[in-house]
């Protein structure tokens, strides 16, 4: 008796980045990110940080059974040969303590920030992104009271979707992500998100970064060659970053409404000028990843 044949397309994908999974809050689309995780197979999964939603389960525990079923489906890829790296983030930073000591869930590999190679033969460096957030670093209280804000919007966000889905309204944009958007661009404009990023690329010899902590998915040049690259969210957005055997990097996205590939213009690699003088890196530094 032959098996059935599952109903979707697998997408083969050189490398995916996903940030912002939020595990463990009321908030995080875990139906719809399992689902994106068996539609789509990769040689490399990097997740960005906030993967497990540490400020939420530390006030009121939440946990589904498709939480956990997003788990055994990231630790399954990496069974089957995937490798996959884990960026901690500010919302999981109980995990940093973890990374001194070289600490392997399975076959996760946990770290701080590592080094991508794109198959163009770019250099990008990964890692959650709060490093930028002038408000995450220097006024934290304000960021747990900005969080609890937008949490409470989201839940009107999805009230008013669900009214309107029943009622067959046409669905409008979400104030919670634009709050949230507006707000993380004026931080990062006014903490100089993009001069830290260009002058870190340029010191290091690097052509770009791909971060999360936005929750908006964009692939963007700062100036001369140098990329940014943001993976989006699984709260809203319900989106990736995906590389093909070129190394050209698109956003995925996987809501029902939205195209199911957005292309990103393909750049040539740009030679990014090597620093005059180099600090040497600290072994545990920075990791590289083929």
């Amino acid at each position: 008796m032959s098996k059935a044949k599952p109903e979707y397309t697998v997408q083969k994908h050189r490398t995916l980045w996903l940030s912002d999974l939020h595990l463990g809050s009321p908030g995080c689309k875990a139906k719809r990110l399992v689902r994106f995780l068996r539609q789509n197979d990769c040689e490399q999964l990097y997740l960005v940080g906030d993967i497990f939603d540490g400020w939420k389960l530390k006030s009121r525990f939440y946990w589904t059974p498709d939480h956990t079923r997003v788990i055994k489906a990231i630790l399954a890829k990496a069974r089957r040969g995937t490798k996959v790296y884990y960026l901690t983030g500010n919302h999981d930073d109980f995990m940093r303590q973890f990374v001194k000591s070289k600490l392997r869930l399975g076959r996760v590999r946990v770290m701080h920030e590592l080094v991508h190679t794109a198959a163009d033969g770019r250099k990008l460096l990964v890692q959650h992104g709060d490093q930028y957030d002038a408000v995450v670093r220097n006024l934290p209280g304000l960021a747990y009271a900005g969080d609890f804000a937008y949490e409470a919007l989201l839940a009107l966000s999805d009230r008013m979707a669900r009214l309107q889905d029943r009622f067959g309204i046409a669905r409008g944009f979400s104030v919670s992500a634009f709050l949230k958007t507006g707000v993380k661009g004026l931080v990062q404009y006014l903490s100089g998100f993009d001069d830290a990023v260009y002058y870190q690329c340029r010191r290091r010899g690097l052509n770009g970064v791909v971060c999360g902590h936005t929750h908006h998915a964009e692939a963007r040049q700062i100036r001369n060659g140098v990329m940014s690259y943001n993976c989006g969210d699984w709260v809203e957005s319900c989106s990736a970053l995906a590389e093909d055997a070129h190394g050209h990097i698109r956003v995925i996205h996987a809501l029902p409404d939205r195209p199911k590939i957005v292309p990103i213009k393909a750049r040539k690699p740009v030679a990014v000028p090597a620093p005059q003088r180099l600090r040497p890196a600290a072994a545990n530094e920075v990791q590289s990843a083929a």
